[in-house]
């Protein structure tokens, strides 16, 4: 008997056959596949990508003790990307091949990497694995006539096909996840755990209650939120594709968005709503109104960048292990988007389309047929604007997706805005997105009327005590600034000063800690209560707060216009186009402008200096982007780095098509959004999170419910930091013998400040009350 999985302490009887596995997997990577046409494509994965286990030596190694689970089995999955190879031909094989050699150890290289490259796996001698038809049963046939060739992306021709590979890679190993988790819960005595949550028409219908009940049209402002709801409501049956969704700040975009999400999923059979907010944003206030206000429950996945389990392997680790029994495979496992709604960061979103490792890449499949809203679209970074517009095109065009850039400074991301140029020729580039795809009426006019700030761009670098008596003079006031050191100085100031008032709002406190620290902030402004905030620039997106005077360290406009709509965001301080709050955009005098933030500022300050009589009007920002796009070049917009050189990623995609040779692994690790690595702590900050750990503790593997639960007490901290905290014990690693350092708690209480979040500075610092036993 050939079998896939064992079980330490049950006979052979009750260990699952090989023969069942490969079925099990093949049915539900074709259903993953199914939505964008390629069920037979990952059927066919399914059947063939656990084959090498049938080899002698394998079942050997399954029939063995497991010894704690350190032992790492034979090769058995490159003999399964070899017959496809054989079976299928040199395209679709290969195609197929990627993700049946990597469905364990990710995407490799095409070529080029001795060992670790697919073309050297296609050449390996493996074991036998005589008997293996007897397993798979027939395997699909005529694979090219099952599904119709990718349509051509119009950012670049070559992006289609390793584009495909992604995806059923995806399909792959999200499906082998999904069948062996079934397997050891049922081992186990439970039920299957539930997958698969789509949108239905109960979903439709609480978002339709939640904005009748608050529909309101007692102001200028409400009149014009909900013209603008009505308007974008009003396109649902549009064709899915591109849209854009150009609404200023305080316009009610984000509950505008969802509706027509909801709406526009209803009329097609859209599967899932995928909401991604800015990297430099939070994304608890938005998945809590999802979740608690609109009603949605349990519908909403709230998804920060979590425990990346496999990012923190070397790049050179191509391991096949995944222990005797398979336990250590789940131990591994990660987050697939199987939810109705989903809220997540841009990092998460973006980095998880070019990852090569099986835990991000895992949810790819579940983007397909679905609504995909980027909030504020513009804060991709420049120098991977290219790649990722392929990818919003890619997902759209060939993948049945609906895509929406919603901004409230709309990018110059259009083909039709003509920003964008490619090629000797300077050929008109970016996305086909025609003025019948916006969902607001009259952007240009709207934002005329929604106009409630006046912006003062301060020329002379501004101190942080000139910050400080500015505070003093203002009893609500908001200060964003570009690092999290800057903040916490200022805080600190604030508090020395006896400020009343002194808030404090970083990514340093837990997504927990943050939201109740934003509740209890509204109150106090509802109330005239006195309010001095010093943030990071996690309040900018999606946040719903109002102070009257706002100011904001050096950033590009964008940035700026998402400062002032924290800024009069209901028009409080009297009628639209008559009062306007105060927002001053300065340079910080004693703290460096980080290079990720100068490469929008010094584009801003070129349009600053033309001193227009508002800064943030359609005209401005529309010189801001021709500054930041023409002037760089399209080399400029596709610059990522590996190993310390420039790497285009669309060039290399490009060079290795004619081979099929694309390098998945170079590509991941090219790519990045930020560029230093931020590892989570978690932090036991009330009952709840206590609760979920000891749960954790004591599982054979990570249960989804409790590690969902668990990103809502993640706090993110440098590599580097993380790794002293846990070599003094202030950090202690859950069961590191089998999960590594994934699951990383804070230990040393004292080091959690209820004013300021985690503090960084000294890891073995201890509060006194703390070294009492």
């Amino acid at each position: 008997m050939i079998y896939a999985h064992s079980l330490d302490d049950r006979g052979e009887g009750d260990w699952e056959r090989l023969a069942c596995h490969l079925k099990n997997v093949g049915a539900r990577a074709a259903a993953n596949a199914a939505p964008f046409g390629a069920a037979q494509w990952a059927m066919a994965m399914g059947l063939l990508h656990d084959i090498g286990k049938c080899s002698a030596a394998y079942q050997a190694y399954i029939r063995r003790p497991t010894d704690g689970g350190g032992r790492k089995g034979p090769d058995h999955s490159t003999a399964g990307a070899q017959r496809a190879v054989e079976i299928y031909g040199r395209l679709v094989g290969r195609l197929l091949g990627f993700g049946i050699a990597g469905h364990h150890s990710g995407l490799m290289n095409g070529d080029g990497h001795e060992g670790g490259s697919l073309t050297t796996r296609l050449g390996k001698t493996v074991e036998s694995h005589d008997g293996w038809q007897a397993c798979t049963g027939e395997l699909p046939k005529d694979l090219e006539r099952s599904m119709k060739p990718p349509r051509r992306n119009d950012i670049d021709a070559a992006f289609s096909l390793p584009f495909l590979a992604r995806m059923l890679f995806s399909c792959l190993v999200d499906a082998d996840f999904v069948e062996t988790e079934a397997f050891y819960s049922a081992a186990e005595g439970g039920d299957p755990p539930e997958r698969g949550g789509q949108l239905t028409p109960d979903h439709l219908q609480m978002v339709r209650g939640f904005l009748a009940r608050h529909r309101r049209e007692d102001t200028d402002v409400n009149r014009l939120r909900s013209r603008i709801l009505d308007h974008a409501n009003a396109k649902a049956a549009l064709e899915p594709g591109l849209f854009t969704l150009t609404v200023p700040t305080g316009g009610g975009k984000t509950l505008t968005s969802l509706s027509f999400a909801m709406e526009h999923a209803a009329a097609h059979g859209l599967r899932r709503i995928v909401y991604v907010i800015p990297f430099t944003s939070i994304i608890e206030q938005t998945a809590s109104v999802f979740r608690d206000d609109v009603g949605l429950g349990d519908a909403v996945l709230e998804h920060h960048a979590g425990f990346d389990w496999d990012r923190r392997r070397p790049a050179s680790d191509d391991s096949e292990h995944e222990g005797a029994s398979g336990l250590e495979k789940l131990r591994r496992s990660a987050e697939n988007w199987d939810a109705p709604v989903i809220v997540t960061t841009a990092v998460q979103f973006f980095e998880s389309l070019f990852a090569a490792r099986t835990g991000r890449a895992r949810k790819l499949h579940n983007l397909a047929n679905s609504v995909i809203i980027l909030d504020e679209a513009q804060s991709i970074p420049v120098h991977l604007l290219r790649p990722c517009l392929a990818a919003i095109e890619e997902l759209a065009k060939n993948y049945g997706a609906s895509v929406i850039l919603c901004t409230a400074t709309q990018p110059a991301l259009r083909r039709e805005d003509e920003a964008l140029f490619k090629g000797v020729d300077k050929a008109p580039d970016g996305l086909v997105i025609p003025d019948g795809r916006e969902l607001a009426p009259e952007p240009a006019r709207l934002y005329e009327r929604l106009r409630r700030v006046k912006v003062e761009w301060r020329r002379d670098a501004v101190t942080d005590g000139e910050l400080v008596a500015r505070f003093a003079e203002c009893e609500q006031m908001l200060c964003i600034v570009n690092s999290r050191n800057h903040a916490r100085l200022l805080f600190s100031r604030l508090r020395e000063e006896g400020q009343d008032g002194a808030v404090h709002l970083t990514t340093l406190m837990c997504a927990t800690h943050r939201q109740q620290v934003l509740e209890k902030i509204r109150e106090d402004l509802v109330h005239g209560r006195t309010v001095r905030l010093v943030a990071t620039s996690l309040i900018e997106a999606g946040v719903d707060i109002s102070f009257p005077e706002v100011w904001r360290a050096a950033a590009g406009l964008p940035s700026l216009a998402q400062a002032a709509g924290r800024c009069n965001r209901g028009g409080e301080l009297g009628p639209l186009g008559e009062a306007f709050g105060r927002v001053v955009l300065f340079e910080p005098a004693e703290h460096r402008i980080p290079d990720a933030i100068n490469a929008f500022y010094a584009p801003a300050r070129t349009v600053l200096r033309q001193e227009r009589d508002d800064p943030l009007g359609l005209d401005a920002v529309r010189e801001y982007y021709r500054e930041l796009y023409w002037q760089k070049g399209e080399a400029a917009l596709d610059a990522a780095t590996l190993e310390g050189r420039d790497y285009s990623i669309l060039k290399a995609l490009a060079d290795t098509q004619r081979g099929l040779t694309w390098p998945f692994a170079d590509i991941a690790q090219a790519f990045r959004m930020i560029d230093e690595i931020m590892d989570p702590v978690i932090v036991p900050f009330d009952d709840e999170a206590v609760e979920a750990i000891e749960i954790l503790r004591g599982a054979p593997f990570p249960p989804r419910m409790v590690v969902r639960r668990l990103q809502r007490y993640v706090v993110p901290v440098p590599s580097r930091v993380r790794l002293a905290m846990i070599g003094v014990g202030a950090v202690q690693c859950i069961r590191p013998e089998a999960y590594g350092d994934r699951f990383a708690v804070l230990e040393n209480r004292s080091l959690y400040d209820e004013q300021s979040g985690l503090r960084l500075d000294n890891p073995l610092w201890r509060a006194g009350e703390d070294n009492i036993f």
